[in-house]
């Protein structure tokens, strides 16, 4: 342990954004660091999970909510004792500011990942998982850029590696503090 408190660093965008990848890549590039992959809450309901879809149901957005609860609070307490916290998740539309009100930590930054709508449907044909289901890259983006608030560093990665938008980051940390 370390006396030093940790900062939490969140990276949100549309599915096929480059989130997990670059939350890993920036991981590695910190000291003492965590990866917070939103989803893995998501992925814990063996039974009764409700998947959000265009018209979602209570409990799809309840357990929304449970899921970003479970982040937030998992960031906190791996700052508390010194760890740098990337939560990488889809998390935008309204539910972005109340989730940056959720981290307790002092140090924190987001990062929204905003390629275009041709560079997330060319990356979703690049993936071995099939990511959007009940949304197509360009209403979730239309949801990021029209209904998201502008808070943190917003980088659009469209014609960056993921190196290269780790690099980025790291570079303009500051503007990401919210």
């Amino acid at each position: 342990m370390t006396d030093q408190r940790g900062r939490v660093i969140v990276i949100t965008g549309a599915m096929a954004a480059g989130k997990s990848t670059v939350a890993e890549l920036l991981a590695h590039r910190l000291p003492r660091s965590v990866h917070i992959r939103g989803d893995m809450f998501r992925k814990m309901v063996i039974n009764g999970r409700a998947d959000m879809t265009p018209q979602p149901t209570a409990a799809a957005l309840a357990q929304l909510q449970l899921r970003y609860d479970l982040a937030s609070h998992a960031a906190d307490a791996y700052a508390a004792v010194g760890f740098d916290a990337i939560v990488q998740d889809v998390i935008i539309g309204r539910d972005l500011a109340s989730f940056i009100g959720r981290i307790h930590t002092p140090d924190r930054y987001l990062v929204v990942l905003s390629p275009s709508v041709t560079a997330l449907e060319w990356r979703e044909e690049q993936r071995v998982k099939a990511g959007y289901v009940h949304f197509s890259p360009g209403a979730l983006d239309n949801v990021l850029r029209s209904e998201t608030a502008r808070i943190g560093y917003w980088l659009d990665s469209s014609a960056q590696t993921p190196e290269e938008t780790v690099d980025d980051i790291l570079a303009n940390l500051e503007r990401a503090r919210v």
